[in-house]
């Protein structure tokens, strides 16, 4: 062979080599915002099955808020569906959204459960409430640091991926762009609750 022709098959092996470098790496940063949603799913996981039990605990207290305790357990159903489906395709456009919908809809349910609460004194004091109070209280901390880092990994990786020369690499190969998990409260939603003593 020729001093020309292996001048061109080391700019091919350079080139493929290049390329499986920026194909590896796509494929860790994708791998790491999946498992940062599976994080999410964890912590999502613990308060779908916390709620049954702050449910349970308030139901001989809150007969006549029937409306409540059903709309919070519908808004967990449906947050659970959402999770799922989330869950089997991470990163998915609809699948997030739905998601982030899904719960934003469960947290107005037991935003308005915890506002009936704090009418009834005896149910502020039960041990068994404070108790899953205090655990979906953790819960949330949880989910929403889990988010956070979900969030991070799907922004390196949407990065990457439309960063020139991955973009290319990414478009040969059909990595699709990931979409963060947003909130979806509205504005008064978000504002903090008003607490009195």
């Amino acid at each position: 062979m020729s001093i020309g022709a292996w001048i061109v098959l080391g700019l091919v092996v350079a080139l493929a080599a290049w390329i499986i470098s920026i194909y590896n790496g796509l494929v860790t940063l994708r791998n790491r915002f999946k498992n940062a949603f599976a994080q999410i799913d964890v912590q999502l996981k613990r308060r779908y099955d916390l709620i049954p039990n702050l449910v349970e605990a308030a139901k001989g207290y809150l007969a006549h808020e029937r409306q409540t305790l059903e709309a919070v357990i519908a808004a967990r159903g449906a947050a659970v569906n959402a999770a799922q489906r989330a869950a089997a395709a991470p990163g998915e456009p609809s699948a997030m959204a739905g998601l982030a919908q899904a719960e934003g809809v469960l947290g107005g349910a037991l935003g308005r459960l915890l506002a009936v609460f704090e009418a009834y004194p005896d149910l502020k004091a039960n041990q068994n409430v404070l108790q899953v109070q205090e655990e979906l209280t953790s819960t949330e901390n949880k989910v929403a640091f889990a988010r956070q880092g979900y969030n991070d990994a799907v922004m390196s990786y949407n990065t990457r991926r439309e960063s020139f020369p991955d973009n290319v690499v990414a478009g040969l190969f059909a990595f699709k762009e990931a979409m963060l998990l947003e909130a979806t409260e509205s504005k008064e939603e978000r504002q903090a609750p008003k607490v009195k003593f």
